[in-house]
């Protein structure tokens, strides 16, 4: 398979979809051609995307069928040291995404170990001149595949191969990351960390919202070996130019991969492509109503959630604040917060973060009641 080459699949049956994909594209020959020295007992991580314990049907989360077929694929080609590594955003447990998500019943019909890499030990490293701590499971990796899910991001509009990688790092990392404004350290991490092979599940996600709830069913997994240039098509699909994408552009100016789209190869293996998608500016229209400074993407997601609430309810409109949010507003004061950042706030809901319900009930008595 070659970099600058995109291969796409349509249908249902997405394990065997998965199997057939990654049967075309040779990832039995690239994992092989790579790893000479282990072959067949090379140390095979897969990461998927389980932000959150919620079923892969509402947006957010990777489909098992899709991990399940690539771990058929590997054990059917020949290679058995295999994990899968993941860790859920902060603020929630990755154990209960694992469980909840299916990867417990995938893990003991395969014998396949989960590790939870907010568990996990970790190495500093130098990532081209940014210091990040990023955990042993993925540094011991031969060979890494990464399973992203194509969706919108309330922060940084997309999230795919690129951020998906912020899951090999500690929750402590995580909010640094955050503090930094997330574009600089995802590139910094993805010029240290690589990954070989890509597949994007792109069966349902959300294409406004990381955490889903408003999923667009398009039944789809793509395979590739650049991580820029999948998110720099993913950005076109979602209605973006990669150049809005910040860590796009820094990920391929470290040499992290190509963002160019002319020598783009779209190779459709099975099904009719139906890639339109619509844009609703949901996230961007509440977004209108907050303030944030470096908040992390779980706390910002249930305020979104919460909005979103509001605003069905036609009571958005009456909040005359804007509500801050994040670790920018850390010791500082004013009126209207959410999270502990903002404990010293007149107005405040605790939590890191306050879950979803515990925020719109806060706003909706706050709006009542001023």
């Amino acid at each position: 398979m070659k970099r600058n080459e995109i291969w796409r699949s349509y249908g249902t049956d997405y394990k065997e979809m998965t199997k057939r994909l990654l049967e075309r594209t040779g990832l039995s020959d690239e994992i092989l051609s790579k790893c000479k020295e282990a072959l067949f007992s090379a140390k095979i991580g897969i990461k998927p995307n389980l932000v959150n314990p919620s079923p892969a049907e509402f947006g957010a989360t990777t489909h098992p069928e899709v991990i399940a077929g690539i771990l058929e694929y590997l054990k059917e080609s020949g290679f058995e040291n295999l994990y899968i590594l993941e860790g859920s955003w902060v603020g929630d447990k990755t154990g209960e995404a694992f469980r909840y998500c299916g990867y417990d019943t995938l893990s003991e019909k395969y014998n396949v170990p989960l590790i939870d890499t907010q568990k996990d030990t970790t190495l500093l490293c130098d990532c081209n001149g940014l210091e990040i701590k990023i955990c042993n499971s993925v540094l011991e990796a031969d060979y890494l595949i990464n399973v992203p899910v194509m969706k919108g991001h309330g922060q940084t509009k997309i999230t795919c191969a690129l951020k998906n990688m912020k899951g090999i790092i500690p929750n402590s990392e995580k909010r640094h990351f955050h503090a930094l404004g997330l574009h600089k350290p995802i590139a910094h991490l993805n010029s240290f960390v690589k990954q070989d092979f890509i597949v994007v599940d792109h069966i349902c996600g959300d294409p406004e919202s990381e955490d889903g709830g408003h999923p667009l069913t398009k039944n789809c997994i793509m395979a590739a070996k650049d991580p820029v240039l999948v998110d720099s098509y993913v950005a076109e699909l979602l209605g973006y130019h990669p150049s809005e994408i910040g860590y796009i552009g820094l990920s391929e100016s470290f040499g992290v991969g190509s963002g160019d789209l002319s020598e783009l190869n779209l190779i459709t293996l099975e099904g009719i492509p139906d890639e339109t998608i619509p844009r609703t500016f949901r996230i961007t229209e509440l977004s209108l109503s907050v303030n944030q400074v470096d908040s992390c993407s779980a706390c910002y997601a249930m305020l979104t959630e919460a909005l979103d609430r509001l605003q069905e309810e036609g009571l958005l409109k009456d909040l005359k604040e804007k509500i801050c949010i994040g670790q920018g507003y850390q010791g500082k004061t004013g009126l209207l917060g959410v999270g502990n950042c903002t404990r010293d706030f007149d107005n405040s809901v605790p939590g890191c973060p306050p879950d979803s319900e515990e925020i719109y009930r806060f706003l909706k008595n706050y709006i009542e009641t001023n």
